[in-house]
């Protein structure tokens, strides 16, 4: 009886990517609290090419609904209020010599209901990301089978497992998704 027949180290791994990208998409999500986070998908046309802004500045948050950059270079200011303006963030950028303040304005109700769709779809994504990890899993134990490496009791036990991984993966996001429907319905 042969276990590498399924790499369980790289469908978990390969599951947990699918995770973390979906907690990266989720930060980026505007709660109406101030995450210094919420500015990570910004790009900045700096020096020639696009770059984060965490390159071109430190991010802060010195209250509850306001955002600072602190920008390092004083001729990357303008394209800085630029990036974050078009960011689709709805963000509107106060410029203060090399810093800018990003006040965060309330949400409505219509927005906060938006985001939420938003954040069920990166879910759904995650989950279909784990499920075609999944089936990368459920294919290794029957070729395993059909090539005779394992019987068939072996290669149902191997299923088994890839089965519960996934479920505790799709639970994980499941909780994710609504631990941050909880962070942005809150008034």
């Amino acid at each position: 009886m042969s276990d590498d027949a399924v790499d369980f180290k790289d469908l978990t791994k390969r599951m947990e990517g699918a995770l973390g990208s979906l907690k990266n998409d989720l930060a980026g999500l505007r709660t109406g609290r101030a995450s210094a986070s919420l500015l990570d998908p910004v790009m900045v046309e700096a020096y020639g090419q696009s770059m984060p802004i965490n390159q071109v500045g430190t991010v802060n948050v010195p209250e509850a609904r306001m955002v600072s950059v602190q920008v390092w270079d004083k001729s990357m200011v303008g394209a800085v209020e630029r990036a974050i303006r078009e960011s689709g963030l709805g963000l509107n950028p106060v410029v203060d010599g090399q810093n800018l303040r990003i006040p965060l304005p309330e949400l409505n109700e219509e927005r906060r209901r938006e985001l939420v769709k938003i954040a069920h779809q990166y879910g759904e994504s995650a989950k279909v990301a784990i499920r075609h990890v999944r089936r990368d899993g459920m294919e290794a134990a029957k070729k395993a089978e059909k090539d005779g490496d394992v019987g068939k009791d072996d290669a149902q036990r191997m299923s088994d497992q890839v089965q519960k991984l996934t479920d505790e993966m799709v639970s994980q996001v499941d909780g994710l998704i609504s631990h941050k429907e909880t962070e942005i319905m809150q008034v």
